[in-house]
């Protein structure tokens, strides 16, 4: 049986999820589920990210015990992640002590091996938020981190390095020949560049006093704990087994693709790279890049209050309609924006008037008529299937709206509720035999409503049909 392994970034979890997060996890589900319907066993990973300074900084902030807070925000993420029907079969803490930590520290002698980490004392600026030293040139023109617009501290201190700049040679040659997918290719050009200007060292420790005793110990050195990304990037690994059960890994490894953020396209697709370049490990052959969202056309910040909760989101519209609507509607490698308006004004074209609006119809002709179920649709379209082998899920989405527009077309051309006898029925099969190939694609996108278009019209006696997408009340 071929495997499939996808993971989504690591988070930190120093505030509840966030739309973001969210955002990713609807992307990765639904890949996942793609390649489920195609055969293969899937393994999903997410976990979180606990050994970073901002969490450390909230939990005093919140004047609670570090590691109460890591337990109260993993629990958290772990319940969103059923909130959201997001169905991960692997999920690992950096805090967790037997299922992470053997890994981690493994992954670390083996690049201790390679001669590739080194201790010296190092000044730079660093920025909390990335959890990341920055150069000069990568700042703004203010000087502010890129990413978080405020101004990196500048630390000195004495840790341990990743000799990044080893593997330049073979980075650069690896994204050039897309033999490291980077999806797409402004995201790829950009780490080109990055390379292009020369690799540095990175940190990979910090003293457990900076620490404050937080993070994974660095094998023979009690005085150092291994630093954030080092030790978040090795959730990939170690979730499915890396350390602990070499069988479970190397069924699933390498990851056929990482889902992230383009904020964190680096230390992807350039550190993580070196590192198991230097372990001597396989490489993820894809690195899925997306944007970012933005609300009502400005970025989201707590200062302008314009910050859209997910959970709210979905307690309003429901789950399915906020998925089917990111999915859609915001552009898979590009950044997008949310609106209530823009969001409301999708559901009602795509959803209560589109393939609800369709379902609806042929169900109340179907039950006056006495037409059955047919064959369900087993396989998928080719150009859908190569949109979504390609990481094009905006694309594929609006595929299926076509199909939808396209039936509707058809029954306003046929008019089938003006036919009688074998005429009627034949529109009507073939209707039928439409909506289950468009609940069979549908299916990664909104999984419980194509199951219920499904179950509906694969009845011997095909019956009305609740509303499946009410119309919101204005």
């Amino acid at each position: 049986m071929q495997k499939f392994y996808i993971t989504t970034a690591i988070p930190y979890i120093n505030a509840k999820p966030h739309i973001g997060h969210v955002f990713e996890w609807f992307q990765a589900d639904a890949m996942a589920r793609f390649q489920k319907s195609l055969g293969k066993d899937v393994a999903f990973t997410c976990g979180t990210d606990e050994n970073s300074l901002k969490n450390v900084q909230a939990a005093e902030v919140a004047g609670v015990n570090t590691q109460k807070w890591l337990d109260k925000y993993a629990g958290i993420f772990k319940d969103a992640f059923d909130f959201f029907g997001i169905e991960l079969t692997h999920f690992n803490r950096g805090s967790d002590q037997e299922n992470h930590w053997p890994g981690v520290q493994e992954l670390w002698n083996r690049c201790n091996a390679s001669g590739d980490i080194y201790k010296k004392t190092y000044t730079g600026l660093y920025c909390v938020g990335c959890e990341s030293y920055y150069d000069k040139a990568d700042l703004t023109e203010d000087g502010l981190c890129p990413e978080h617009l405020r101004a990196p501290e500048e630390v000195s201190e004495e840790n341990y390095f990743f000799r990044l700049s080893k593997y330049q040679e073979q980075i650069e040659e690896l994204i050039k020949s897309d033999k490291l997918q980077i999806v797409s290719d402004q995201y790829k050009n950009e780490m080109l560049s990055f390379v292009q200007r020369g690799l540095e060292d990175f940190s990979v420790s910090r003293s457990i006093k900076r620490a404050r005793g937080i993070g994974v110990p660095v094998p023979n050195d009690e005085g150092q704990a291994m630093y954030v990304w080092f030790d978040a990037l090795s959730i990939y690994i170690t979730a499915i087994g890396f350390g602990r059960d070499e069988d479970e890994f190397n069924k699933y490894w390498p990851a056929d693709v990482h889902v992230i953020g383009k904020g964190i396209n680096r230390f992807h697709s350039i550190y993580w790279i070196g590192i198991l370049l230097s372990a001597k490990l396989s490489l993820p052959k894809t690195i899925f890049v997306h944007g970012y969202l933005t609300a009502n056309g400005q970025k989201m910040s707590k200062s302008l209050g314009n910050v859209i909760d997910p959970f709210d989101l979905v307690n309003q519209y429901g789950l399915e309609p906020v998925r089917y609507f990111l999915l859609k509607h915001i552009p898979s490698h590009n950044d997008g924006d949310f609106s209530h308006e823009k969001f409301v004004e999708s559901y009602t074209a795509d959803l209560s008037n589109g393939i609800g609006n369709v379902c609806s119809r042929v169900a109340k002709l179907c039950e006056k008529t006495g037409v059955g179920s047919i064959a369900k649709a087993t396989e998928f379209d080719h150009q859908f299937e190569i949109l979504l082998s390609t990481y094009d899920l905006s694309a594929a989405a609006n595929w299926i709206q076509a199909q939808v527009m396209q039936l509707d077309g058809y029954l306003s051309e046929k008019k089938p509720w003006t036919l009688t006898g074998e005429e009627q029925a034949d529109v009507l099969r073939l209707a039928v035999n439409k909506i289950l190939m468009i609940s069979f694609h549908l299916e990664p996108f909104m999984p419980e409503t194509a199951k219920t278009i499904s179950t509906h019209f694969s009845a011997e006696k095909i019956t009305s049909l609740k509303p499946l997408f009410p119309r919101i009340q204005s």
